[in-house]
C-alpha cells in the first residue's frame, strides 16, 4: 500500500504532462489539416519510386 503513495502522484503528473502536450499541440495548430492527408494519398501525382 506504501507504493500507492507514490504512483499516484507520479501517474497525475505523466497525465499533466500529457495533458499540457496535447494542448500545446491544438493552440500550435497541428490539426489543422486532417483530410488534407487523407485525401493526398488518393491522388496519382505523387511518386513512391526511389529516384536514381
Amino acid at each position: 500500500m506504501e507504493i500507492l503513495s507514490i504512483l499516484i502522484p507520479v501517474s497525475l503528473f505523466l497525465g499533466g504532462i500529457g495533458l499540457v502536450a496535447f494542448f500545446w499541440a491544438m493552440k500550435a495548430r497541428q490539426f489543422d489539416d486532417p483530410e488534407g492527408d487523407a485525401n493526398r494519398i488518393l491522388t496519382k501525382e505523387w511518386d513512391d519510386r526511389p529516384k536514381p
